[in-house]
């Protein structure tokens, strides 16, 4: 099929743009020890996004409070989206661009780390989760995409992948969050994945 093979050679030329970026592999690897530094001090890892982006969240999150590769402790990560009597009374009751910035102010700690996806960095909603943790003193990692938009001067730490085709960005996403995943559990619990 002649689109299948169009889109895996897209995503492979994203792959290799990836593979070739020092600047985009030395950020992966500062997100990594800055996660590692979380969990080791008791620190929790919140993530967010909106529609495709939320999905990805919410799998990231999974892979580190639950497993990844091996049997091992739970680590302290939640997407922040999955609570829906929260996010429709927050919507409802103040608007849908608070629904992330309420619950990072009321659940956050200073030390903890968010991480928004947001394929074009203007999210709304993430901007102002975003705010809402560097006025509590919250490590922000943004993953975004070519365009890094308004996320840029909000993150400590930014995953910005070379493309600005909102699915392929947030293919490498979910593909950079898994190497992110494996490597944390690597670093905490010595396995070899």
């Amino acid at each position: 099929m002649r689109k299948l093979q169009t889109s895996l050679s897209e995503t492979g030329k994203i792959i290799k743009a990836i593979a070739s970026d020092s600047k985009l592999q030395e950020s992966v690897h500062n997100v990594v020890n800055e996660v590692v530094r979380c969990f080791n001090t008791g620190k929790k890892v919140m993530l967010c996004g909106n529609g495709g982006s939320a999905a990805d969240a919410q799998h990231l999150a999974a892979e580190l409070s639950g497993r990844f590769y091996i049997d091992r402790h739970p680590l302290p990560a939640e997407a922040l989206h999955v609570n829906s009597s929260y996010i429709t009374a927050v919507a409802n009751d103040y608007s849908f661009d608070k629904i992330y910035s309420r619950y990072v102010a009321g659940a956050g700690k200073e030390g903890d780390i968010l991480i928004g996806l947001t394929t074009s960095g203007n999210s709304e909603n993430i901007v102002q989760a975003f705010n809402a943790a560097r006025e509590n003193k919250i490590i922000t990692i943004g993953f975004t995409g070519k365009n890094a938009g308004r996320i840029t001067q909000l993150s400590d730490f930014l995953i910005q992948v070379p493309s600005t085709i909102i699915p392929k960005i947030q293919e490498m996403h979910l593909l950079i969050g898994h190497v992110i995943c494996e490597v944390v559990e690597k670093e905490m619990f010595g396995h070899e994945g």
